[in-house]
């Protein structure tokens, strides 16, 4: 997944997911929500998997490759890079480093906790303080397989332009222009399989 592709996924799942389904980790007296953590993790993928939403990416099996680990199937958390610290101090978060095989590595994947593979961009999701203490509060989107799609419109559907110099700069003939345009609508398809997991940060900027 390309950084151009993840901006767009992140900009239309905060549009179209982040009021129905919302998952925070609340402590009495404290910030709401707080920062992320391991169970966390393990309920976002419980609620996906009752609605039955499945899996992205396939197991990582273990080799004998000290200092790997293997990796569970999973679903990805698609996520702001200000929460990459806070990622690396969870207790069993798995660095993209640690992976046992790489063979399938995402370019903007940061590592995994459980049954979750985050990626992460620095245009991610972030509310600006609205937490119950005014801290920024960051969504990680979690969609299952095929909970959103992209529609392409029937009759505009990709096109590369390229204009010549004597089009392009009829009188001087001095430069040409090349480029494209498509037109395609996000589509949800099932706003059960994808959970918005809030969090502030635990690691301060």
């Amino acid at each position: 997944m390309r950084y151009s592709e993840l901006h767009r996924d992140m900009e239309r799942l905060a549009e179209k997911t982040s009021p129905p389904r919302k998952l925070g980790h609340k402590v009495t007296d404290l910030d709401n929500p707080t920062n992320i953590s391991p169970l966390d993790a393990s309920k976002a993928v419980r609620l996906l998997r009752t609605a039955n939403a499945q899996f992205i990416m396939d197991i990582i099996e273990g080799e004998l490759k000290f200092g790997t680990a293997p990796v569970r199937t999973a679903f990805f958390g698609l996520a702001h890079t200000n929460l990459s610290a806070d990622l690396d101090q969870m207790v069993g978060f798995i660095n993209v480093a640690n992976y046992a095989n790489n063979s399938n590595l995402l370019m903007a994947e940061w590592g995994s906790i459980r049954n979750l593979r985050f990626l992460l961009s620095s245009v991610g999701s972030v509310s600006i303080g609205a937490s119950s203490l005014g801290q920024d509060v960051y969504n990680i989107f979690i969609p299952g397989q095929e909970s959103y799609d992209m529609v392409d419109l029937d009759g505009y559907s990709a096109q590369f332009i390229y204009a010549p110099p004597e089009i392009a700069s009829p009188r001087l003939r001095l430069y040409q222009t090349a480029g494209w345009k498509m037109a395609q609508v996000f589509n949800t398809t099932n706003t059960s399989w994808i959970v918005n997991l809030r969090c502030t940060l635990a690691v301060a900027i």
